[in-house]
């Protein structure tokens, strides 16, 4: 007989590190989803800006059946041929050489401090060991990870951290250029923040950063987790800021659903990683690999990527409409399909009410730092999604607008 769960049954099983929704989705098609109800969402989630191509797209599913023919896991003590195809095709659209294929953002961040602090101490010594990152960045949940990020209330708690490790404000260049040293072996930064409250770079921030790191030989590292394929119309978000890194780190969308990350880099610095000095067991999985393959075949298109900008524009302007009659935003961030619409003060405390009436009433929605709706949906998505979506978002806000009011 099969088992029965709900919601209750988290509570029972699982490790509370999270509160999910009461909702438990169990049928997904492009924008949409479904729970054990029957009841349809629209998804401007996007898994947190991870199902680049919604769910259960035919070309995903394809790739997927397809491997699942074939291989579906070797180690790393031999290759296979989707990671090798999928490597080459990421070298052939980025700057790297060489690629690193892991299963988490957390992951591909970790390959990548480790390798930063591996260059500098083959090349400079070791005194050369400082990481720089920025207030309210997010690297992921491994000890390493999470203290390289910025914020305390992640990294706290778990005993003594990694050294070295510096935080400054982000966009602010001449902290920056006062601080970093000859002992400063990396600077690592999002393109644009996300966890933080989609914040995007000044250019002057920006290219400054790259200035720095050349005048003290420190890699610059790009954690683009989630801005990298195609999230802001550009397939990775260096691509539209004129500054190209030494190091970046990838994974959400790049398999769509399917857990994969890589890091990519140049010959410059992978040589620095010999066999034993950094490894994973699943990281290039033959089946990871395939439908990350088929993803980035299709979302690397240009077609795509102006559609991604064109969608991004039609949420906008939406949320601005609703705006109008209710006054709830003071500004608008982001860029492509990574949307943060800043709270005004009067809505800040109403936020997370905001974020479950949204789910009563049909959409799914995301926050992001303490004042920001996150909107990251599909690249795919539908006007009459985006439509609908839009719609029953401004029903969440009317109820509340409402309930203030009497």
């Amino acid at each position: 007989m099969e088992t029965k769960v709900t919601r209750a049954t988290f509570d029972e099983v699982m490790v509370p590190c999270f509160s999910p929704m009461q909702m438990i989705p169990v049928k997904g098609k492009g924008s949409k989803v479904w729970d054990q109800n029957g009841k349809e969402y629209i998804d401007f989630a996007g898994g947190i800006a991870v199902s680049a191509l919604g769910h259960c797209h035919p070309i995903m599913i394809k790739a997927l059946e397809d491997q699942a023919h074939k291989v579906w896991h070797v180690s790393n003590v031999m290759t296979n041929e989707p990671a090798l195809k999928l490597a080459k095709k990421l070298t052939e659209l980025t700057f790297a050489d060489k690629v690193f294929f892991c299963n988490s953002g957390g992951e591909a961040n970790e390959a990548a401090f480790k390798l930063a602090r591996r260059y500098a101490l083959d090349t400079f010594g070791d005194e050369k060991d400082e990481i720089i990152a920025f207030d309210k960045a997010f690297h992921g949940r491994t000890l390493f990870t999470v203290s390289v990020g910025g914020k305390k209330v992640y990294a706290d708690g778990f005993g003594p951290k990694p050294m070295g490790i510096t935080h400054l404000p982000y966009n602010d260049i001449d902290t920056l250029k006062a601080h970093i040293s000859e002992k400063t072996c990396a600077v690592v930064l999002e393109p644009i923040q996300g966890e933080g409250g989609i914040i995007s770079p000044t250019s002057e921030f920006i290219q400054g950063v790259r200035a720095l790191c050349d005048q003290y030989h420190a890699v610059l590292i790009f954690d683009e987790v989630q801005t990298g394929n195609g999230r802001t119309g550009d397939f990775y978000a260096y691509q539209g800021l004129g500054v190209t890194p030494d190091i970046l780190t990838t994974a959400k969308s790049i398999g769509g659903g399917f857990p994969i990350a890589s890091m990519l880099t140049t010959e410059k610095f992978a040589c620095h990683f010999k066999p034993g000095t950094h490894g994973t067991t699943f990281g290039g999985n033959p089946l990871a690999c395939a439908v990350a393959l088929a993803v980035v075949n299709q979302i690397s298109k240009p077609e795509v990527l102006e559609g991604v900008k064109i969608r991004g524009q039609k949420i906008v302007q939406g949320l601005k409409a609703i705006n109008e009659k209710y006054h709830l935003f003071k500004a608008y961030r982001g860029k492509g399909l990574l949307i943060g619409a800043v709270l005004t003060e009067d809505w800040v405390e109403k936020r997370g009410e905001l974020f479950n009436l949204a789910g009563d009433y049909g959409v799914l929605i995301l926050t992001a730092g303490s004042d920001v709706i996150r909107i990251a949906p599909s690249y795919v998505i539908s006007d009459t999604e985006i439509s609908e979506g839009l719609k029953r978002f401004e029903q969440a806000i009317a109820f509340i607008a409402n309930k203030s009011l009497s």
